[in-house]
């Protein structure tokens, strides 16, 4: 005899016509391999308030910003005021962060949500870390701390329309004036370019060479239309900035910064830290299929009864601790000092393109539920594609490597 099921407001329906609700933003600790066994410490605080945070404040919300392509600026302030921020930059009157708290903290954030991940790379990896390498006393003591806290926001412009994988090229100009300089040109992809703060423009100054200025966005002729129509980090704003004439007064001019080896320095500093972002978007992909394989019935059986699903899933498994293992190992690399440009590409390399490897076993695990924004596998899997070609795509990354086992460069 058939069944039948009852639906509060929605009257009868024969049993098994109404799908069940999947609970899929659980936190279990995904550590095959055992990596993260001995975190603890102040690297473990770091870790679980960041957790915590995307438990309670980012999981909760932040598809519906996605969907509508919002930014939402109070996780962004939630992040100053938990001090999640700093990617790793210590300042005095902060708690020191070390380089595996900041990775752990971009893993997790990032297994919330990869825009809430590249908010801390923007503002806390490129805007502050140039200011602490590049910048002169006043201007730490002026815009470090603000930063931190998210009492400012701040934004890193290096990327043109026309110079991305080459942006050791760039053409916008500073011409030296009385008092200052002038900016002219464009920046295009500019994380918090247009939301008010202060932007780190690179610029060619008169010498030839690549040189920071920082340009509060209220100056006449910086003129910044946020990008629309994006697939991928939709909760994040990015600009495209034009700057017609800027006056940037001397003392906005980053004294430390005097070539693109200095802008490299801040970027290679970043590098691991997107590796960390892959490994949060693949962690998040892994653990909604283990939980959805669970839940899900076909065939009068769980799809975790299946062998080819659980086949499926030790192979997410394997990528999946493999990129931990990486990124754990890089980590100590670079907090002793040993950490080489082509390592930190290597883990940039691997993991994006391994990340992608899981998500798209997950959005098939998922089947056609898989493609739904609400069930996290679509959203962490168009994030991806983001991390794979920011801070250098695939290709620059494996010309680094590959000039570190050839010892030939072909860049040019």
């Amino acid at each position: 005899m058939a069944t039948e099921s009852t639906t509060a407001g929605l009257g009868t329906f024969p049993a098994g016509t109404v799908e069940p609700a999947y609970v899929l933003t659980g936190a279990p600790t995904t550590d095959p391999a055992g990596v993260f066994s001995d975190i603890s410490g102040a690297d473990g605080t770091f870790w679980a308030r960041a957790r915590s945070f995307v438990q309670e404040e980012v999981l909760p919300v932040i598809a519906g910003y996605w969907e509508r392509g919002d930014y939402p600026l109070h996780l962004v302030k939630r992040l100053g005021e938990l001090d999640l921020l700093r990617d790793g930059v210590n300042l005095d009157g902060f708690a020191p962060m070390s380089k595996m708290a900041a990775g752990l903290v971009m893993m997790e954030l990032s297994r919330g949500d990869g825009s809430i991940g590249t908010a801390v790379a923007v503002q806390g990896g490129l805007a502050l870390r140039s200011i602490a390498y590049c910048g002169s006393d006043e201007q730490k003591n002026r815009w470090l701390p603000a930063l931190a806290r998210a009492q400012q926001h701040g934004a890193f412009a290096l990327t043109e329309p026309t110079h991305g994988s080459d942006s050791v090229g760039l053409e916008t100009s500073a011409t030296a004036t009385e008092g200052g300089f002038l900016l002219n040109g464009e920046k295009k992809w500019i994380g918090n370019g247009s939301i008010g703060g202060i932007t780190v423009v690179w610029a060619r100054g008169d010498d030839g060479q690549v040189h920071g200025y920082l340009v509060p966005q209220d100056s006449p002729g910086y003129l910044a239309t946020t990008i629309e129509g994006k697939a991928s980090l939709r909760a994040i704003w990015q600009a495209h900035i034009r700057l017609e004439g800027v006056f940037v007064p001397d003392s906005n001019r980053l004294p430390d910064a005097n070539s693109f080896k200095d802008t490299s320095r801040v970027l290679v500093a970043t590098r691991l830290g997107v590796a960390w972002s892959a490994v949060g978007h693949a962690t998040a992909c892994y653990e909604t299929a283990v939980q959805y394989a669970a839940q899900r019935k076909q065939f009068g059986r769980p799809l975790a009864a299946s062998a080819i699903v659980q086949e499926r899933l030790a192979r997410m498994q394997s990528e999946l601790a493999t990129m931990q293992l990486m990124v754990v190992q890089m980590t100590r690399l670079d907090e002793a000092g040993a950490l080489t440009p082509a390592q930190a590409s290597l883990a940039k390399f691997t993991c994006t393109r391994t990340a992608r490897s899981v998500a798209a076993n997950a959005r098939d695990l998922l089947g056609g539920n898989g493609i739904l924004i609400t069930n996290r596998v679509a959203r962490h899997m168009a994030d991806i594609e983001a991390i794979h070609t920011y801070e250098g795509t695939e290709s620059i990354q494996a010309l680094i490597i590959g000039r570190s086992i050839t010892g030939i460069s072909a860049f040019n």
